[in-house]
């Protein structure tokens, strides 16, 4: 029967858009490991981090673009390149935060970013948050706290470093969002050089402005920069646009929260670092309200047939 056959379908993409999701995750997961191993100042890594990713991204787009294919609208490429310069401000803000304030309440600011793009999404889509939307991520900011509980209690103060975490969510969700708007037209490989290049000339606009050097680093260094590149944003961020173009924009963020528990858990064995007890409820809480969040079945976007398929 055909609506079998259609259901079929759209089953195995659903599938398929989940599966991609969860690479993007845990290869963002390595973040923060890489850029600890690079040892070089957050605007920095950042900077690289885009740059060297571009050198991937760019020329792989126009090699595979198909003869004759239709040229995207500009509003579709302007949405591209707002997300490029929404993602630049979030490392830029977060590393920030990091900086002048404790990691812990950078971070438990930082994951904000669900409640804004829900609320943006809201506003723009007419997607309405569901009870099951807030219920999971109840579940998940709760095992947020307990993950880096210890160091809020003793930072329980609001300054100019949490202004900037918060921002920085802010930020990030704005990226979620018009990556969504974008990806309704291009596909997830066009978008990620589009805004891709963005986020490098906004982020070197920065590092110049500010003055942080982006030469003279170990070998060991320039290594850690290019994982970062590869394994964090082209396997990462390409899946989750990817994602983003077949599935929710607030469940999509709701499932990036799982990169707190992994990289926790990663942590453990490559930087030595040790997990409480805490720490293990608390990612148990992440994925729990996850699953909360993504347990319903749903009718993927309608979307131009993308290069990677």
């Amino acid at each position: 029967m055909p609506s079998a056959t259609a259901a079929t379908a759209s089953h195995a993409g659903h599938t398929k858009s989940y599966v991609v999701l969860a690479i993007g995750v845990f290869a963002i997961g390595w973040s923060a490991l890489f850029v600890r191993w690079s040892g070089v100042p957050g605007w920095t890594s950042a900077f690289w981090r885009m740059t060297l990713a571009q050198l991937v991204f760019v020329p792989w787009a126009l090699a595979a673009r198909p003869a004759g294919a239709r040229r995207p609208s500009r509003a579709a490429l302007r949405d591209a390149i707002i997300a490029g310069v929404f993602f630049a401000a979030d490392l830029a803000l977060f590393n920030t935060a990091v900086m002048v304030s404790s990691a812990a309440n950078a971070t438990l600011l930082g994951t904000n970013a669900p409640i804004f793009v829900a609320l943006g999404a809201w506003l723009l889509y007419r997607d309405r948050p569901t009870r099951a939307f807030w219920a999971g991520f109840a579940i998940s900011f709760a095992g947020m706290i307990a993950i880096v509980g210890m160091d809020v209690v003793r930072h329980p103060h609001l300054g100019l470093g949490d202004a900037f975490a918060v921002a920085g969510a802010a930020c990030y969700a704005g990226y979620l969002l018009y990556v969504r708007r974008s990806r309704q037209e291009i596909d997830a490989l066009t978008f990620s050089a589009v805004s891709g290049v963005a986020a490098a000339v906004t982020l070197l606009a920065i590092c110049l402005v500010i003055g942080t050097p982006l030469r003279g680093y170990s070998a060991q260094s320039w290594w850690a920069l290019v994982g970062l590149a590869l394994v964090t944003q082209v396997v990462g961020h390409l899946s989750v646009a990817y994602a983003l173009g077949r599935l929710p924009v607030s469940r999509t963020s709701i499932a990036l929260l799982g990169q707190a528990p992994l990289t926790a858990i990663l942590a453990v064995p490559l930087l030595g670092e040790r997990l409480s007890v805490l720490q293990v409820v608390g990612g148990a809480l992440v994925l729990g309200g996850i699953y909360v969040v993504n347990r319903q079945p749903h009718s993927p976007p309608v979307e131009p047939e993308p290069l990677l398929e």
